[in-house]
């Protein structure tokens, strides 16, 4: 049994992340970007901030163990910390509006509890499981677009793993064409977010971890949309891939998405 107050400890650490980042983004220089691999940028201050959240959520839930981005600490246990301290790194090292903190709860491969703090906005969403999603404090729903005519897609664009570009233009190809159009956002958190309240109807993406969708595709669900991979199936947190809708689409989306992958 979770203590009483879990959630508004969670998102109270979510946000002090979140007000380092905007400080920290003032003055950024972008000499301070480290290059992990192909296009893969991170900063001091997505180290600083995971340390940050880590240390926070070390003290709020002790015996948990952690799944983390920037590898400040690893350690799997029953429950676990699935942290992403800026997601959006490149857009934030642009100065490009849109980047995240989402640190969400895993329980017996099960998400339970997750936030998301969208800094540039301060805008917080946040889930438990079984309780609803809000925004600010307000309650969230998916929209009510009932055909992808209707819909605006919301996805990420592959930035090192091409291997699967090809399927992933022939699905770009058909939303362009039946569709109100496509955006790009930069931050998959941010993303799912914007589908719980209604923003963008449905998201797809692959190559993800599950610091980038766990607290953000709880979240949706919460709201009353859908989260499954590219199969129709459940394997999402870990599969690498990832499809979301308002519920309504969900038949029409993820036929094109198995169609074209």
């Amino acid at each position: 049994m979770l203590q009483e107050g879990l959630l508004e400890k969670v998102i109270l650490c979510a946000k002090e992340a979140g007000a380092f980042i905007r400080k920290e983004r003032l003055d950024f220089s972008y000499q301070k970007v480290e290059i992990k691999g192909l296009n893969d940028l991170v900063s001091y201050v997505d180290k600083r901030a995971e340390a940050m959240i880590v240390k926070s959520l070390q003290e709020i839930l002790p015996e948990a163990g952690f799944i983390v981005e920037e590898n400040t600490k690893s350690e799997k246990r029953t429950y676990n910390w699935i942290v992403d301290p800026l997601d959006g790194t490149t857009n934030f090292i642009h100065g490009v509006p849109c980047y995240a903190v989402s640190v969400a709860l895993e329980h017996e491969g099960k998400i339970i509890l997750g936030v998301v703090y969208e800094v540039s906005r301060d805008e917080c969403f946040y889930a438990e499981k079984s309780k609803g999603a809000f925004l600010n404090g307000a309650t969230i729903k998916v929209s009510s677009r009932q055909t992808l005519s209707e819909s605006l897609i919301a996805t990420g664009f592959p930035i090192y793993n091409f291997s699967r570009l090809d399927d992933y233009f022939a699905a770009l190809k058909h939303f362009m064409q039946h569709t109100h159009g496509i955006r790009r956002i930069g931050a998959a958190a941010a993303d799912l977010c914007y589908l719980a309240c209604g923003r963008v109807d449905a998201f797809f993406e692959y190559n993800l971890n599950p610091w980038d969708v766990a607290a953000g595709a709880l979240i949706v669900l919460e709201a009353g949309g859908t989260a499954c991979d590219f199969s129709g199936k459940n394997n999402w947190l870990f599969g690498k891939e990832i499809s979301c809708t308002n519920s309504l689409l969900d038949a029409e989306f993820n036929a094109v998405i198995r169609n074209s992958f």
